[in-house]
């Protein structure tokens, strides 16, 4: 009973305070053996035993006094390709002045990252085409992820307006570049030598020539 209540008051004290220098260390080394793992045996596969072994944990409860579970850890990972993507690809975006080379900038970004960080995208792609539910966190992830989509809607509009793109339905299109995308990262977990950064390069001559108003 007592080791009870001292594991419900570590998790206490975990929720309502900041987390210690170690205790964020770990939570990161978890996040990182579960992206490897959902990447190489798929997320059904993950279990929380082969997550711990890859990081060289002594149990799997140590995954469990650091996250409330597996739809919590998840997210985290979902949270953690965001940020390391975002980080990556906003910069290569923003050094350019027109859509089009924004545009591709974008798309070989991506794949560009693929390469880098073969198995972030791969677990990211495994996690949201196998999460169903009503879970909260998924939720909302999914409401974030429409929200930037829109974003990126916005863009392709603002080229129409701004002549530089032809006509074309911004929704439709942006959609077109994401499935463009994620199929390549699906094709690149089956074919370790497929050359993603060439993927890359053809898709963006790609959609440069399905956007691109005609001179």
């Amino acid at each position: 009973m007592q080791a009870k209540n001292s594991t419900a008051k570590q998790k206490a004290t975990r929720k309502t305070g900041q987390p210690s220098f170690t205790e964020s260390g770990r939570r990161a080394q978890i996040v990182a053996a579960a992206i490897d793992v959902i990447a190489e045996v798929g997320y059904h596969r993950a279990s929380f035993a082969k997550i711990a072994e890859r990081a060289g944990l002594s149990s799997t409860g140590m995954i469990s006094y650091h996250f409330d579970g597996r739809d919590d850890l998840m997210r985290e990972v979902v949270t953690e390709v965001m940020r390391l993507a975002d980080g990556f690809v906003r910069p290569r975006i923003e050094v350019h002045e027109s859509y089009a080379a924004r545009l591709r900038a974008s798309i070989e970004g991506n794949l560009d990252l693929l390469a880098e960080y073969p198995n972030h995208l791969a677990a990211i792609v495994e996690i949201l085409g196998n999460l169903r539910g009503e879970d909260p966190g998924m939720v909302a992830f999914l409401g974030t992820a429409e929200a930037n989509l829109a974003v990126q809607v916005e863009q392709l509009r603002k080229a129409q307006r701004a002549g530089e793109f032809c006509d074309f339905d911004p929704w439709v299109m942006m959609r077109a570049i994401r499935a463009a995308i994620d199929d390549v990262v699906r094709r690149a977990t089956h074919d370790p030598d497929l050359d993603v950064r060439a993927a890359g390069r053809e898709l963006a001559d790609l959609f440069d020539r399905a956007t691109r108003r005609a001179s």
